[in-house]
């Protein structure tokens, strides 16, 4: 018996709504949906000529049907770029991540989220902040950005791009805060950079956004205007203080080896004069060792030529002599300057150069000479005065 036939106790709903409490016939209700269905696109109605009518709307319902499959087909074809990656999302739930070319994923199943990862991204911000001297200063900032993970990027932060804003302005006012106005604004602008290129990406890792920041470039720094005269005297006044540094230290630089010279200089001659006067001293200490051999030997020999020796290097420096002959009442007078004029003066000689380097050289000859004439006649005169005494 089937299901829906009548019978005591064999009602699953205990009490149908059709005539006698039995429940709808399912079969009824499936040709009454039909027919409609074959109303609304031209078939006919449940009477004569109804089961043909109701195979025109099934063949109608059909055609419609594999014309919503071809075309949910061709939606699901999409291309991807060479710069780009998707994020395939199933019944909203992670389930690939493909690269670039042809793809197809159902639609209305798959969700495709398309992003450029090789394009390098730029954000730009400007703020005035203050650092850790208690001065105010102002700074434009450029990060330059890209995306290193697609699925990090487009599931785990809802607005990465505003959490990148919100991080560099934390980055950027923590490390201006650490430092001096001088580093901010000239010296450690570079360093600066690299610091807040560290912590932004230390900022953003943490936050899972799935962005890489490249490089931070900081353009300038520059105090508030209103304060900027007062800063470009700052300014100026340090440069001053370099120049005049860089001048001392090109002085120190001409001075100290000119007085290192000089010491060195001074240095070796004082050890010239050392080694000049010990040699001095030894040959002094060798010559007199050796005319003491010789005045052992001959002391009245010895004793005359030095005496002799002696008065020959005085008056060679001497140009008028003076002999007291002894046991005479005169003195013996010998112009020397007078002789070596008349030398320079007499004929023969061209040139007063060559005459002049020619009186010095005879000059010392001819002395010798008078001095040894002079020593003769002295002699002669004593052995003649000593003669007439004796007689």
């Amino acid at each position: 018996m089937a299901w829906n036939e009548p019978g005591g106790g064999k009602d699953p709903w205990g009490n149908g709504s059709g005539k006698g409490g039995n429940p709808p016939d399912l079969d009824a209700a499936l040709k009454d949906i039909g027919d409609k269905f074959g109303k609304i696109f031209g078939g006919g109605g449940s009477g004569s000529g109804g089961g043909s009518g109701g195979g025109i709307g099934g063949m109608a319902i059909v055609g419609i049907l594999l014309i919503i499959s071809v075309i949910w087909g061709l939606l699901g074809f999409y291309q991807i770029d060479a710069k780009e990656k998707a994020l395939v999302l199933r019944l909203g739930k992670f389930h690939e991540i493909v690269g670039d070319g042809l793809h197809w994923n159902p639609p209305l199943v798959d969700l495709v989220t398309r992003v450029r990862v090789t394009e390098e991204r730029q954000y730009q911000t400007r703020g005035q902040m203050l650092t850790e001297d208690e001065n105010i200063v102002e700074l434009p900032l450029t990060v330059h950005y890209n995306i290193k993970s697609v699925k990090d990027f487009v599931l785990n932060v809802k607005a990465p791009e505003h959490s990148l804003r919100h991080a560099t302005d934390s980055a950027l006012r923590h490390v201006v805060g650490s430092s001096g106005l001088d580093e901010v604004v000239s010296t450690g602008r570079e360093q600066l950079s690299v610091d807040v290129q560290e912590r932004l990406q230390t900022y953003l890792d943490s936050y899972g956004t799935g962005i890489k920041v490249v490089k931070v470039n900081i353009l300038e720094a520059k105090p508030p205007s209103a304060v900027k005269a007062a800063y470009d005297d700052v300014i100026k006044a340090r440069e001053d203080r370099e120049r005049v540094i860089n001048e001392a230290q090109a002085y120190a630089n001409g001075i100290v080896p000119e007085a290192r010279g000089r010491a060195k200089r001074v240095f070796e001659e004082a050890k010239g004069y050392q080694a000049r006067v010990v040699a001095d001293a030894e040959g002094e200490t060798e010559r007199f060792d050796k005319l003491l051999a010789e005045y052992q030997k001959a002391p009245e020999v010895t004793r005359q030529r030095l005496y002799l020796d002696t008065m020959q290097s005085v008056m060679e420096n001497s140009s008028k002599i003076l002999v007291d002959v002894e046991g005479g009442n005169n003195m013996l007078y010998l112009p020397l300057d007078k002789i070596m004029q008349q030398q320079a003066s007499s004929p023969g000689r061209s040139s007063s150069g060559s005459g002049s380097g020619q009186m010095r050289s005879l000059s010392s000859a001819d002395i010798n000479l008078i001095t040894e004439a002079v020593i003769d006649r002295i002699r002669n005169q004593s052995s003649n005065s000593q003669r007439r005494e004796s007689r």
